[in-house]
Formats: structure tokens, sequence, C-alpha cells
């Protein structure tokens, strides 16, 4: 070997083991459909740095500038590999999802972190094993805060009120329940929301509370609140099954570690935050906050008791043995959790 191939042969075979290193690495692209300080967003960043830590860097993800598809769509972009990771709202698409309804119900708690911990055992147990989303490897679960009734010109103070006014809302159980309560309510993803309020195409919006400032809503002047919130929603946040099958076993480990209650409880605590932090903001910019009385939260477990009786049947025709027994202990895990 001459001097030159010598001192050549080390600097070729640290290049090779680099070169080995990066084709080994695997790259997940990660779409979101809301704004990059939404709580959602940041906590899905949260789980890709904790995926990379994790895995010691062979895998990690790549976030993409702009959504890989509107959000009712994100469900199959993922199924499809349009994107290796997101999340969506079930009740985006109507009929599709049963199971996640459960964690739709009105009063179920005021804390995000609270109902999705709760929810993703009660998933775990029950949902998971008969595939509510097969198509796509279910990540984790969760819920935002507690749903409120928001309005530009007028307060709503009864059930009376609110059937004066169109509403858009976000899907699942809401939906139902707005029917069955008479209101004039548009089935739209939140993304659309400033320009139905800003244009007065409708008169408020269904959201928790960070959503006046993460969909820019500062028309809004009146909240209507809900002790365990008038309504919720359900998320899944999920990864393209093909990728996830693809990874070695340990890095496969790496992921379920930081996924399931791991990610529920990064979502719900983003949640909370951006929902005191909005809290704080109505206070300054006057927002008036009103909670509904007791008649009127009584005219609403009244139209819910049907729609839970509708979806204990629905339940059990898709396969959940005794539903009505598995809503009472997610109900229970909840002030467990609480």
């Amino acid at each position: 070997m001459t001097r030159k191939t010598f001192l050549l042969a080390p600097l070729a075979a640290t290049l090779l083991a680099t070169t080995g290193l990066a084709s080994a690495q695997t790259v997940l692209s990660v779409s979101t459909w809301l704004p990059p300080s939404h709580g959602a967003t940041m906590a899905q960043n949260q789980w890709c740095e904790a995926v990379e830590k994790e895995t010691k860097g062979s895998v990690k993800c790549n976030l993409l500038p702009k959504a890989v598809s509107a959000p009712p769509g994100t469900f199959d972009a993922v199924r499809d590999g349009l994107a290796d990771v997101s999340y969506t709202v079930d009740g985006y698409t109507p009929g599709r999802f049963i199971f996640t309804q459960v964690a739709e119900f009105p009063f179920l708690g005021d804390s995000s972190t609270t109902t999705s911990v709760a929810y993703q055992r009660i998933y775990d147990k029950y949902f998971a094993p008969i595939g509510e989303h097969r198509g796509v490897k279910a990540l984790a679960v969760f819920t935002h805060g507690p749903g409120i009734i928001f309005t530009v010109k007028q307060p709503v103070t009864s059930a009376a009120d609110a059937s004066k006014l169109k509403f858009r809302i976000g899907g699942g159980n809401i939906n139902e329940l707005s029917k069955a309560m008479g209101w004039n309510t548009t089935l739209k993803p939140a993304t659309d929301s400033f320009e139905l309020l800003s244009t007065g195409v409708m008169d408020g919006t269904f959201f928790p509370d960070e959503s006046l400032q993460s969909m820019r809503l500062s028309m809004v002047k009146y909240a209507t609140t809900f002790p365990g919130g008038l309504y919720n929603t359900s998320f899944v946040f999920m990864m393209n099954e093909a990728k996830y099958k693809s990874l070695k076993p340990e890095e496969r480990a790496a992921i379920d570690k930081v996924s399931g209650e791991a990610a529920a409880r990064l979502f719900g605590a983003g949640w909370d935050r951006t929902d005191a932090a909005s809290r704080e903001i109505q206070k300054q910019t006057g927002v008036q906050r009103q909670m509904a009385s007791d008649a009127f939260v009584n005219e609403v477990k009244a139209k819910q008791a049907a729609l839970e009786d509708k979806w204990v049947a629905a339940a059990e025709g898709r396969g959940l043995k005794n539903a009505r027994a598995v809503l009472a202990e997610f109900r229970a895990e909840i002030q467990k959790v609480k």
C-alpha cells in the first residue's frame, strides 16, 4: 500500500459509513392543516422530536410547507400515502366513524388533557381491537377543549336564541344534536370560519376557546359556555400503515413508546395551554362570556339522551359489545384522570 492510499483509506471508510447512515435514515412526511402556532401543530412537532430522539436519529420528520389535503380528505391522504403522518377530525366525514362519537358528547369535561387521556384508554381497550380506523396506523386519539357557542352580534342565552341564528359547526355528535335542537347549522372545516363569520354568511360558530386566536376570529363578541362543554371533537393522529410496517422493529417500538397515551397527553396539554391563553385575550378584547342557564343545559340533556340511545344501537351494530357500559366507563375514566 502506498502512503497516499494509506492516508486515503480512513477517509473512504468514513464516507462509506456516512453514506450508509444517510441511506438508513427514514424521513416521515408530516402534514398539518392548522396554523404553525396552533397547539395541535406544535404537539405534532413535539412528537416528531420525540421520535427522532427515541430512534437515535434513524427516523425523523419533514414538516411539509402546506397541507396535502383539505381537512376532510386528510384521513384518505394519509391512508393513500400522500403524507406519512397527520391528524384529522373524525366528524369531518359523517357516518364513517361510529365509536369515536363517544368522545363528542356534551358535558364530558373542562380539560382537553383529561378527556384525551381517558379517551385514549377507552380507544385502546375497545375501539382499536375492532378496527375503528382501519387503513391507517392510529398513533393516538385526542379531543379539543370544551365546546362553546361563539357569536358576532348578539348573545345566546337560550335554545330559542340559538334557533334564530346560523352557525358553522365541525361535525360529529354536535351535528346531530343541533338538528335535534332545531338549530340552523352548516358542517364546514374550522379553516373556513374566518370567511364565514367575517362576511356575515354565518352568525356564529361552535368552537373551543383557542380557536378565536388560531382562526383569527376577532369579530366574535359573545360566548356561551356549558359545564363540561356543549360538545367535544374527536381527533385521530395517524400514520400511513405501509410506512409504519416498513420500519425496523426497534423503530416501530420507539414510535409506539411516544404514541398512545403519551401523545394524547401531548396534544391535550397543548390544547389546554392555548385555551387558557385565549381566555386571557378574550378578557382584554371584551368578549362577553356567560354560562348557560340550568334550563338551557337541561334542554340539551333531554335531546342528547335520545342521541346516546342511537349511538348505543349503532355502535353495537358495528360490533361493540355493551356500548352503554363502555360510555359509562369512559365518563368514569374522565373522573379518574381528573
